[in-house]
Parts: C-alpha cells; sequence; structure tokens
C-alpha cells in the first residue's frame, strides 16, 4: 500500500483477484504527511492510464513518455505499473507524487539523485484543455488553437470551467479528399469509450 512513493517491486493498479486499487496519494505539504488533495491511479480504460486527480477531478493524464519508462502489465487477473527491481545496489528508481500534485521518476545514484522524468510539465499536460476541435500549443497566449479546416464558433460560456470554446467546420465535410491532415505533437486521444482492438498493427 504505497503512500506518495513507488519503490521498485511495489505495483500500482488494479489487483483482480484480491479486488485491490493501489493509487498514490500526495502528502498535504512538503513538511505534512498527511493525506493530501492530489491521487495518482492507474486507470482500467481500454489501455491503461496514469491519471492524476485533485479532489476527485480528473487533473491530468499521463502519455507516451511514461508508458515507454514504467513496466505495464495487462492481464486478467491485473493491470499494474511498476518499476523494475535492478542488481545494481548503487542505483534505485523512485516514482513519487508531489504535494503540488506532479509526478516524477526519480534516479538515485549514491547520494545524488536526477529526475528522469516529471509531470505534468506545462499547462497542455492538463486534461482536456481546450474543446472541440481544437489543439493545445504552450506557445501561444491563449493555448487553444483550432486544427486546420476549422474557425471558433458555436455556443459555450465564458469563464465557466466546465464549457470550453469549440471550433466549427469552416465548409461541409468533402468526402472527395483522399488525404488526411498530418498533425504533429499531439497526444492521442484516452480510451475510456473507445472500441479497441490491440491485435492491429
Amino acid at each position: 500500500y504505497p503512500t506518495d512513493t513507488l519503490l521498485p517491486g511495489m505495483k500500482l493498479g488494479l489487483d483482480r483477484t484480491k479486488n485491490l486499487n493501489k493509487t498514490l496519494t500526495s502528502w498535504a505539504s512538503f513538511t505534512d504527511p498527511s493525506t493530501g488533495s492530489y491521487v495518482f491511479s492507474v486507470e482500467n480504460w481500454k489501455v491503461s492510464h496514469g491519471l492524476i486527480t485533485n479532489m476527485g477531478q480528473l487533473d491530468s493524464r499521463t502519455g507516451p513518455v511514461y508508458s515507454n519508462l514504467i513496466n505495464i502489465t495487462e492481464t486478467e487477473e491485473e493491470i499494474s505499473h511498476s518499476l523494475n527491481i535492478t542488481t545494481n545496489a548503487s542505483s534505485i528508481l523512485i516514482l513519487q507524487l508531489t504535494h503540488f500534485g506532479s509526478l516524477q521518476l526519480m534516479e538515485f545514484i549514491g547520494v545524488e539523485n536526477q529526475i528522469l522524468f516529471y509531470f505534468p510539465k506545462n499547462s497542455c499536460d492538463s486534461y482536456n484543455k481546450c474543446g472541440d476541435n481544437t489543439y493545445c500549443n504552450f506557445n501561444t497566449s491563449s493555448n487553444c488553437t483550432c486544427i486546420a479546416g476549422f474557425q471558433p464558433g458555436g455556443q459555450y460560456a465564458v469563464g465557466l470551467t466546465k464549457s470550453k470554446q469549440r471550433c466549427v467546420r469552416k465548409s461541409q465535410l468533402s468526402c472527395d479528399e483522399k488525404e488526411f491532415k498530418k498533425l504533429r505533437n499531439m497526444k492521442l486521444p484516452d480510451t475510456q469509450y473507445t472500441i479497441l482492438d490491440t491485435k492491429v498493427g
């Protein structure tokens, strides 16, 4: 039962045989180890994700960098994320959820430590940061930009956190187009409500 720190050999996630869900919970502050408001959990979607919630509200979702650094196991018995146990006693990895809601993977070599992964990195890592048909670009002042072929429009309520500006088509969809628009540096959509076949290459 980890608190705010995952050590090598420990598992986060769902143990279906024991009906357990192991999560990381932040401290209340840097010096107060009582329960904080942030929780990092492994979500049981079609492809498992690491999710950070703040007081029960979804705050951010991990991406491919996290998935490449962590061992992910998805079987009938469990969905778990873990760190490798190494025989090198001079080096150890730990995954920690800080009191201000960031997830960091650290490597300790002797008395020195190095941060290998830090999440979220910027405002675009926030979950569902922008509205429909938009993408987040942290290099712009407004962050949210319509994708090619779309423009700002539609009804939305300014100032309400759950209502975001939408982008609508500039022209009607043409079925004669034979190309897809390539978008770079995009995080794939979450798989909470999708039908997914993991066997397809």
